[in-house]
């Protein structure tokens, strides 16, 4: 039985390839293969596996996407709520998971206002979302709200390096990065991020991983909301 529940927002179908212009073009039909393929890589599945480990019942999972965390859910997550902008992606989530094991709901296209009531969640899931969002603190402000009092966030994230050098690099190519990725930012601490907004780190893991360095400082950590 089809497991993956695909609720479309009012107002936001995917537009037709006639009815957008050359820079609609590629961010609806473009932009989400390349971000699928570079989130596919084989490089990030441990790191995945790792920020998944110890996920439990009722989740929601902000920048889901096509759907890439999905194989590494743990036995005892029964239920995600999937917060995604890209209707592309999420069609091509609904298509890869229709039969997963874990009830899959799509319940939103926007972070900053998850329709979920308060307190209504076991964990949250985020990964490579805050370097996107326009407001990474108030994602996280509600995420904090649809968590039950002790709710885990677990989230992977790319950001600002520790290294001068590279983080000087970092700034450089940040403004060509927001134009051709999406609005992704190479400067972000997820790190600070997670803490300004009211959580407390139980777990973190910081390293470069191989490939270009503006690009491959990454962050893994696991927060509870008090």
């Amino acid at each position: 039985m089809p497991n993956y529940v695909h609720v479309p927002a009012e107002g936001n179908h995917e537009d037709s390839p006639t009815s957008v212009g050359a820079m609609g073009l590629y961010e609806n039909y473009v932009l989400p293969r390349v971000v699928d393929a570079v989130c596919a890589t084989r490089l990030l599945v441990p790191w995945r596996e790792r920020t998944c480990a110890g996920l439990s019942g009722c989740i929601v999972e902000i920048g889901f996407g096509a759907g890439r965390n999905v194989p590494y859910y743990p036995d005892a997550v029964t239920t995600v709520y999937a917060v995604e902008p890209s209707t592309t992606s999420v069609a091509w989530a609904h298509r890869r998971h229709a039969r997963s094991r874990v009830r899959i709901e799509h319940v939103g296209l926007d972070g900053s206002t998850v329709e979920l009531g308060d307190e209504s969640c076991d964990a949250a899931l985020v990964t490579f979302t805050l370097c996107t969002v326009p407001d990474p603190l108030q994602v996280l402000d509600e995420v904090r709200r649809v968590l039950k009092p002790g709710g885990r966030l677990h989230f992977l994230e790319h950001g600002l390096a520790p290294d001068p050098a590279v983080a000087t690099w970092q700034r450089r190519l940040d403004p060509i990065e927001q134009r051709l990725a999406g609005g992704c930012h190479l400067t972000r601490d997820a790190r600070a991020l997670v803490v300004e907004a009211g959580f407390t780190i139980e777990q973190l893991e910081q390293r470069y991983v191989r490939g270009p360095k503006p690009w491959g400082y990454l962050t893994l950590g696991a927060a509870r909301r008090p």
